[in-house]
């Protein structure tokens, strides 16, 4: 499973969307499709699980965690760097 989809099931788990994540685009605004700033949180942790990677300081803010995009470039960028 890739890295896209692996974000994309655990917003569907831990996100709380009001709209389905199988049907947002990839650069879609999460916030505006009902992501809370708690969720986020939750989501960044079950990614830190799920990829046993750990978000740095500079990597917590609002547009890391915007879009299916944005999380799975700053995925890909921080298991790059772990191998």
């Amino acid at each position: 499973m890739s890295n896209g989809n692996k974000v994309r099931t655990i917003l569907k788990e831990h996100g709380r969307l009001a709209k389905d994540v199988d049907s947002l685009a990839d650069d879609m605004d999460l916030y505006q499709a009902g992501m809370t700033s708690h969720a986020s949180v939750n989501v960044m942790l079950a990614l830190e699980g799920e990829f046993d990677i750990e978000f740095p300081d500079h990597m917590l803010k609002r547009s890391v965690f915007e879009s299916i995009a944005s999380i799975t470039s700053a995925v890909d960028e921080l298991t790059a760097a772990a191998q």
